[in-house]
């Protein structure tokens, strides 16, 4: 199995802790307080987007009122099906789809969140355009995109040491811990952090994908961000 489908695919046994890795340990913290910025929009259809294994999707369930709908949608089955089975509860929806496709009506959710996973969709910045208006399409007017992911630190000594730290020190604490399979899916993952935008200019990818309002929160001194978006 080759591209993104092959790499998560191998990587999806050890997908959690090997984020621990690439976030210093506060990939957690930083889900819980999106979940927190999304929940506040309220709604009773709440989406979580590429959602691995259910991570940010069991975030918003716990807040979410007993009357609201979480689905939880990825395009990587065993991705899905490790989520399933930490869920339990049954209490999620899982929907197997590709995010730039999305399989829903026009305004279907309140709610909208994609966690560490949107710099895998940045084949291009056309592309993510594209998957950006994807998913103001499905949301409701008024409701709210979250986004939290890496980012470039605006201060340049921060950014060099946040950049030399992905590069000599992920890949081979990754391969140690997910072994040779899934090596070259970190050090794509890897990659992908270095090159992903900076918050102003993620905030700008959003405006032009036509959403009314955006405004972001800096995590770690910009190492990381959390974009809320107003369709």
């Amino acid at each position: 199995m080759g591209g993104l489908k092959g790499i998560f695919t191998d990587v999806a046994p050890r997908y959690e802790l090997v984020n621990r890795i690439l976030t210093l340990g506060l990939d957690g913290g930083w889900r819980r307080t999106a979940a927190r910025t999304a929940a506040a929009a309220g709604g009773r259809m709440w989406l979580d987007v590429c959602s691995g294994t259910g991570d940010m999707a069991r975030a918003l369930r716990r807040l979410a009122p007993p009357e609201t709908r979480v689905t939880a949608l990825d395009f990587c089955r065993p991705m899905l099906s490790r989520a399933a089975a930490r869920d339990g509860s049954g209490d999620i929806s899982s929907t197997l789809a590709e995010a730039q496709a999305l399989p829903f009506p026009d305004a279907a959710f309140d709610v909208l969140v994609v966690s560490f996973a949107t710099r895998n969709l940045n084949s291009s910045r056309a592309a993510l355009e594209a998957t950006f208006r994807e998913f103001r399409r499905v949301l409701r007017p008024g409701g709210v995109f979250v986004n939290v992911e890496t980012s470039q630190p605006p201060r340049r000594i921060i950014r060099a040491g946040f950049r030399a730290y992905v590069r000599l020190l992920v890949r081979p604490l990754s391969r140690l811990v997910s072994g040779s399979a899934g090596e070259a899916g970190y050090a794509y993952l890897a990659a992908s952090i270095r090159r992903f935008y900076s918050a102003e200019e993620l905030a700008e990818i959003l405006l032009k994908a036509g959403f009314a309002e955006t405004s972001f929160r800096r995590l770690l001194g910009g190492a990381a961000a959390i974009h809320r978006s107003v369709r």
